[in-house]
């Protein structure tokens, strides 16, 4: 009751648009975040020791499918829907305070996508199934009440993190193996999730004055956007500095200096980011997040390889 007395306070009044334009829904579910959770999905499926055959094509589609349009596409609209009146301040064009998207639909989007995921994930097994229904349930509970994790910039991240990186990579694992994957691959997926945790402190400098306005704490609001920044590279660093030892002791020595040379660049990277992080916070997405995914899939083949006893 607490959480449907939630739904009719909040929601908007009827507007003159009926329903939404189908790319204005697509706009809603915003397929720019989607590459994250698919390609961890893949490295997911490489480090487990994936190949195509007639029977894995189904696990691949289903899969990608799966941990981008549905998963991340039901957090997408499920966050822009709780979090309508904030975007009104920091980013009013977007589709649900803009009135594109009107009444209840974001709502009813939100909803509508997670059944469909759920529906989806049955054809990965019962551990693909279990994964979807833990990665929705982060999904929501990131955005809606009761818990809405995102009012805490720790806890909001870490479940977005675990959601966006370690989750996807493990489900890609689990469902190849058909059981709980070798401990190395849950190793590697949750360090890249403790790394990603900076990655989504990255995200919210652009909406620091509607989070302090609306009482949304976020890191750049709890600790000032310098330090923010800074503890966000730190993170990012660390993750990869633990990996590049295991690398070196699972003897991938090759592997390991490529993901050396990878977080090599990304540091020279940081020491700009951090003089302006909310300006080029998303340059550095596009450079250094980009080279920190490519150092995923690096990892993802050396475990492959240590598993296949390469």
């Amino acid at each position: 009751m607490r959480v449907e007395a939630y739904f009719l306070r909040m929601a908007q009044p009827a507007l003159t648009i009926s329903r939404p334009e189908p790319a204005v829904v697509l706009e809603l579910l915003k397929p720019i975040t989607w590459f994250a959770p698919m390609w961890a999905f893949m490295c997911g499926l490489v480090s487990a020791g994936f190949t195509f055959s007639s029977t894995n094509w189904l696990v691949f589609v289903a899969g990608v499918l799966l941990a981008g349009p549905l998963v991340c596409g039901t957090s997408q609209a499920a966050n822009d829907w709780f979090d309508r009146h904030v975007d009104a301040i920091n980013e009013p064009n977007r589709p649900i305070p803009s009135g594109r998207i009107p009444g209840r639909w974001g709502l009813y989007i939100a909803i509508a996508w997670t059944l469909l995921s759920l529906a989806v994930s049955l054809l990965l097994g019962v551990w693909g199934f279990v994964a979807a229904v833990v990665g929705l349930a982060l999904a929501w509970a990131y955005s809606a009440p009761p818990l809405r994790l995102k009012e805490n910039g720790w806890w909001g991240n870490a479940a977005c993190a675990i959601c966006y990186e370690g989750l996807a990579w493990f489900t890609g694992a689990v469902v190849i193996v058909g059981g709980l994957p070798d401990y190395r691959i849950t190793l590697l997926a949750f360090l890249y999730s403790v790394g990603a945790h900076g990655i989504m402190t990255l995200n919210d400098f652009k909406s620091v004055e509607g989070d302090r306005q609306m009482g949304v704490r976020s890191l750049p609001v709890q600790l000032g956007v310098d330090r923010a920044a800074k503890l966000a590279c730190i993170v990012m660093a660390f993750a990869q500095v633990v990996v590049i030892a295991l690398l070196v002791s699972w003897d991938k020595s090759y592997h390991a200096a490529g993901v050396t040379a990878l977080l090599a660049v990304q540091i020279l990277l940081m020491t700009k980011l951090i003089k302006k992080p909310r300006e080029l916070a998303p340059w550095y997405n596009g450079t250094g997040v980009t080279l920190y995914v490519l150092g995923m899939l690096i990892s993802a083949f050396a475990i492959r390889d240590v598993l296949a006893g390469g």
